[in-house]
């Protein structure tokens, strides 16, 4: 399932594996959570991937960060 947010003035696409057993929305409100505190206490090339990010995939309580160059791309715990 595909999901849009609002990240930086841009729409991010979010993808949810269909057996994730968390609510969408509890996700949702954890990984924006997530996003808007490392973009302002997170380190340099955390920052630089959330920069450049094109597409965030959630698996189970980690969320992939996926940016412009392959070699930024992160994960991220949410829980």
């Amino acid at each position: 399932m595909r999901i849009l947010i609002n990240f930086q003035n841009s729409l991010v696409p979010v993808y949810f594996n269909i057996d994730n057993k968390q609510p969408i929305q509890r996700t949702l409100k954890l990984l924006t959570s997530a996003l808007e505190n490392k973009i302002r206490t997170g380190k340099q090339a955390l920052q630089k991937c959330l920069n450049s990010l094109i597409s965030i995939e959630i698996e189970g309580s980690e969320a992939i960060l996926h940016s412009k160059s392959e070699f930024d791309s992160l994960a991220l715990s949410l829980y």
